[in-house]
C-alpha cells in the first residue's frame, strides 16, 4: 500500500466539512433496551493501523466512522454514521423532506432528533426513497406515519423492495451476517465496517408505500416549496433507483450510484447481477444533465463532493471504473477466458488505482469481474469437466482420499501456509473439513488461514467473510442479527407476490401426489386468485375462468396472510367446499433455515 497517496487528506477534510454536532453517546437502543446501533464501539479507529488490518481499509473505516449532523449546503443537512446509510434532510417552506430514512425506525428517529436539536422542531413534509434497498426505506416510520405527505420513489420501487427481501430473503440474510460481519467483535482484529459504512442496525424495519412514482428522466416535482428534477437510473446499483437535482440549492443527490469506493456488481450476500454498462452510461448522463447546475454532490453513503470541477472529476472516474470493468471483461471472455481467469488477469488503469474513491472497499475488482461474466455467460465456463461436478462433500471426500487422507491434506496445507500460499492452503483445508467434519485440526488450521486472509484484505466484505468463517469453524453458526420478514414488508406484498413467496416454500417431493385448487376471493382488494397444486408445484392464476376449485375462500388479504402464517383458526371464514384442503396445503409447506451451514458441511 506504500504507493497509495496516504498524504492526501482531502477526504478527511470533506468528511468533516459542515460538521455541527455528534450524537453523544452514539448508542441507539430499541424500546426494550436492546442496543441496535453502537458507533462508539469504533473508537479504536483513532489509533494507528495495526498488523491485523489493511492500512487502506483502516483509512476507509476511519472516514466512515465519522458520525453526526453535517451541513451539506444552505438548507440541506445529512446525518451520517448512525446506520449503514446517510439520512439527508432538506428544509422546505413548512417543514423538512427526509431522504433515505436508514435501516431501522429507531436509528431514523434518533437521526431526526439530532437534526431537530440543532435546527428546530420542523415537521416532516415529504419522504424520498432513492432506491429499493432496505437501508434506504426501513426507518420510514421512525420519522413519519406518512399520512398526508408525499412519499416519492422510482418506478417499480415496491416490486423490487419486497421481492429481493422476501423471495430469497432467508439465504441473503444468512450471508449478510458474513458480509457485514454482524456477529464479529468491533476491534482491530475483528469488524472494521463494510467499506460502504460501518454496518447495519438491528432495529425495527418498516415500509411506507410510495404515493408518487418517478417514471421518467426530467420529471420535475415541487415538495413543500422545494423544486426537484429527477433522473431515473434503473439497473444500476439497484433495479429501481434515481438521481435528482435540487436546482435552487445547486445540489445533486447521486443515490448509491457514485460513492467513495468501487461498489458491488454482485453483492456477496447475493442479489440480481447489476449492469455495469448502463451504470456507466447513467453516470455520463448525470454529468450532462446536472454538472453545470450543481455546486455540491452528495450520496446515500459517505461524504459529499464540492465544486463543479471536483464533481465532474469524481463522476467521470466512477463512470470510467464501471465502463472499464465491463468492457475489459467482455473483451477477455470473447478471447475464451473464464471469469476466474479474467479476475486474475484484470489490470486497472493507474489513475483509477490511485484514486481513493475507486478502491475496492465494498465491491472488489475480483468478484465484480466474475459477476459481469455471470451476467453474460452464466455459471458454466464451457469446460465439460465443470458441467457435472460432484457436490462439495462428495468432491471433498474424493480429493482427500486421493491425497492420502485427512492428516496428509492437513500436513500439506501447513506447507503451503509456510510458503505464504494461503489461497491454496484454504482450498486444501476446505476439502479436509468437508470430507472429515470431525477433524479439529483441519478446522483450527482453516480458521487460522481465514483469519490471516481477513486481516490482509483491503475489501471490507472479504475481511468480514473470512473472519466470520473463522469464527464459525471454531464455534457454531449463529443466528443472524436481523430478520428480513417484517410485518410492514409482508403487508406490502401484492397478492401475487404472496402466492409466489408461498410457492417457494412447497416441499416438492412431499406434494407430488397432491392435486387440489383453492380460489381466494379477497374482499378488500376486489381480487380473485386461484392456486392449484400440480406435480409438486403451486400454480397461481389471476382472475381464473370457470369453476373447479376444491375450496373457495372469501376473506381479506390480512386474514389470508394469517392463515398462511399458520393460524389454524378458520372458523367464521366464508367458504364453499372442503376446508381440509387448506390443511393439505399448509402440510406441504416448510420453513426456511436461517442459520444453515456455510463453512462446514
Amino acid at each position: 500500500m506504500a504507493d497509495l497517496p496516504f498524504h492526501d487528506r482531502t477526504d478527511f477534510d470533506d468528511a468533516e466539512r459542515g460538521f455541527i454536532a455528534q450524537l453523544t453517546p452514539a448508542v441507539i437502543k430499541a424500546a426494550g433496551g436492546k442496543v441496535i446501533w453502537d458507533n462508539d464501539a469504533y473508537a479504536f479507529l483513532g489509533g494507528e493501523c495495526p498488523p491485523s488490518a489493511n492500512s487502506s481499509l483502516w483509512r476507509q473505516a476511519q472516514l466512515c466512522a465519522k458520525q453526526g449532523l453535517f451541513e451539506v449546503t444552505d438548507g440541506i443537512y445529512q446525518v451520517r454514521g448512525l446506520d449503514l446509510s446517510n439520512m439527508t434532510i432538506v428544509e422546505g417552506e413548512r417543514g423538512v423532506i427526509v431522504i433515505d430514512p436508514l435501516v431501522s425506525t429507531e436509528c431514523a428517529a434518533a437521526a431526526l432528533q439530532l437534526y431537530r436539536d440543532h435546527r428546530g422542531e420542523r415537521p416532516v413534509t415529504g419522504l424520498i426513497y432513492t432506491h429499493s434497498h432496505v437501508d434506504h426505506f426501513g426507518g420510514a416510520r421512525g420519522v413519519t406515519g406518512g399520512t398526508g405527505i408525499p412519499v416519492i420513489a422510482p418506478a417499480h420501487f415496491m416490486e423490487h423492495a419486497v421481492s429481493e427481501n422476501v423471495y430469497a430473503g432467508t439465504a441473503m440474510n444468512r450471508r449478510a451476517a458474513y458480509m457485514y460481519g454482524q456477529l464479529l467483535p468491533r476491534s482491530p482484529e475483528g469488524q472494521l465496517g463494510c467499506g460502504l459504512g460501518m454496518g447495519t442496525s438491528a432495529g425495527t424495519v418498516s415500509l411506507l408505500p410510495p404515493t408518487l412514482d418517478i417514471t421518467r428522466t426530467g420529471q420535475a416535482e415541487t415538495i413543500d416549496g422545494v423544486r426537484i428534477v429527477f433522473q431515473l437510473t434503473p439497473g444500476t446499483e439497484a433495479p429501481a433507483e434515481m438521481n435528482f437535482l435540487f436546482p435552487d440549492h445547486r445540489a445533486l443527490c447521486l443515490a448509491e450510484n457514485a460513492t467513495h469506493n468501487l461498489h458491488n456488481v454482485l453483492t456477496l450476500r447475493g442479489a440480481l447481477v447489476r449492469d455495469t454498462r448502463v451504470w456507466s452510461r447513467y453516470l455520463t448522463e448525470a454529468i450532462a444533465l446536472f454538472a453545470d447546475r450543481a455546486d455540491v454532490a452528495f450520496a446515500s453513503h459517505h461524504w459529499p463532493t464540492w465544486g463543479r470541477e471536483h464533481i465532474v472529476a469524481f463522476l467521470s472516474a466512477q463512470r470510467d471504473l464501471y465502463a472499464y470493468l465491463h468492457d475489459q471483461t467482455l473483451r477477455m471472455l470473447n478471447r475464451g477466458m473464464t471469469g476466474n481467469e479474467i479476475a486474475e488477469t484484470m489490470q486497472m488503469p493507474p489513475a483509477l488505482e490511485q484514486a481513493w474513491h475507486t478502491r475496492g472497499y465494498y465491491g472488489s475488482v475480483s468478484h465484480n469481474v466474475k459477476a459481469i461474466y455471470q451476467r453474460y455467460l452464466g455459471w458454466f465456463d464451457g469446460n465439460p469437466a465443470h458441467l457435472w461436478e460432484h457436490p462439495p462433500v462428495e468432491q471433498a471426500r474424493r480429493y482427500v482420499e486421493a491425497f492420502g487422507g485427512t492428516p496428509a491434506v492437513v500436513a500439506l496445507a501447513g506447507r503451503y501456509i509456510q510458503e505464504g500460499d494461503l489461497r491454496f492452503a484454504a482450498t486444501l483445508l476446505n476439502h479436509a473439513v468437508f470430507a472429515d467434519e470431525g477433524s479439529s485440526e483441519a478446522r483450527r488450521l482453516l480458521a487460522h488461514v481465514y483469519t490471516r486472509l481477513g486481516h490482509g484484505a483491503e475489501n471490507a466484505t472479504w475481511r468480514n467473510f473470512y473472519l466470520t468463517g473463522a469464527s464459525e469453524l471454531t464455534g457454531r453458526p449463529s443466528k443472524a442479527a436481523t430478520d428480513t420478514v417484517w410485518p410492514d414488508m409482508l403487508s406490502a406484498l401484492t397478492a401475487e407476490q404472496t402466492f409466489d413467496s408461498l410457492s417457494i416454500r412447497v416441499n416438492g417431493p412431499r406434494a407430488w401426489k397432491e392435486r387440489f385448487a383453492i380460489d381466494w376471493h379477497l374482499s378488500d382488494l376486489n381480487e380473485h386468485h386461484r392456486t392449484t397444486m400440480s406435480n409438486g408445484a403451486l400454480i397461481h392464476e389471476m382472475s381464473p375462468s370457470g369453476d373447479g376449485a376444491d375450496l373457495t375462500l372469501r376473506l381479506t388479504k390480512e386474514r389470508m396472510l394469517s392463515l398462511l402464517a399458520g393460524d389454524n383458526d378458520a372458523d367464521g371464514i366464508d367458504h364453499d367446499g372442503d376446508m381440509t384442503v387448506l390443511h393439505r396445503l399448509t402440510a406441504v409447506l416448510e420453513e426456511p433455515t436461517p442459520d444453515f451451514a456455510i463453512v462446514t458441511p
